[in-house]
């Protein structure tokens, strides 16, 4: 079945929290971050730069590095560059792992004729280190950050973007789904027919309740029946096996 044929066209998950579980990894580099450019754990100012993370988790990394050091480029580009190395030594040491069934919920949704783009606030050096340990390049062939779109989150050229690069006719035939509030302003300033909010993350339904978004979903993997209720289309039955391709951790 082709996309032409669906009322939604284009699915975008975001990575970490969404498709990936993030085991704190996320938040242990932002602290390794903020120690590298003297703000140290226990510090006043410690506390409130690891709050403002929190409530900014989806965004760009070096937007939130260059609100946290009002503006100065060299810390913010230093504690950026400290935070990427955090992480990549994370996922090069511990591994990474998708959130369960976000594999096949993606292909799954291939196959049924959706366009899938990941969306991250990760550069694409960290962006694609992740893919690779996970095998999934060939599973989803267009990953995008905010270096491939102008800005992060909850701007929503990530979005734009992945509608251009993918030929999407319309923002009304785009559904969006992450597990933070940034994620869900992005899809509602995109003009996203479908903004989903996961449970699987950092933010909470108490997080979700203050900006705009359609469904709250459980994990991913509840997506398809979203769909299928739009379309009438996406059934259990339709769900591929391909035995054959590689396990993720």
């Amino acid at each position: 079945m082709t996309s032409a044929a669906l009322p939604v066209q284009l699915v975008c998950l975001d990575m970490a929290g969404t498709t990936v579980h993030d085991d704190g990894a996320v938040l242990a580099a932002f602290h390794q971050a903020l120690d590298t450019i003297g703000i140290p754990s226990g510090s006043p100012e410690h506390d409130t730069a690891v709050a403002h993370a929190l409530d900014t988790m989806g965004q760009s990394k070096i937007e939130v590095f260059r609100t946290l050091t009002a503006g100065d480029e060299h810390r913010a580009r230093a504690a950026n560059h400290a935070f990427e190395a955090a992480y990549d030594r994370s996922v090069d040491v511990d591994g990474v792992r998708e959130i369960t069934g976000a594999a096949d919920t993606i292909e799954r949704l291939r196959t049924t004729g959706y366009h899938v783009v990941l969306t991250t606030g990760f550069s694409p050096a960290t962006r694609d280190r992740i893919l690779r340990a996970l095998g999934w390049h060939q599973l989803v062939p267009l990953a995008l950050s905010p270096a491939d779109a102008g800005r992060g989150r909850p701007h929503p050229d990530l979005l734009l973007t992945a509608l251009l690069r993918t030929g999407t006719e319309s923002v009304h035939r785009l559904a969006a789904v992450g597990d933070t509030t940034s994620d869900l302003l992005a899809a509602h300033r995109a003009g996203a027919r479908i903004a989903a909010a996961v449970r699987t993350g950092s933010h909470t339904d108490t997080d979700f309740a203050t900006v705009p978004h359609t469904h709250i979903l459980d994990s991913v993997t509840a997506l398809p029946a979203v769909l299928d209720a739009a379309t009438g289309m996406l059934t259990t039955s339709d769900r591929p096996s391909h035995p054959d391709r590689r396990r993720r951790r």
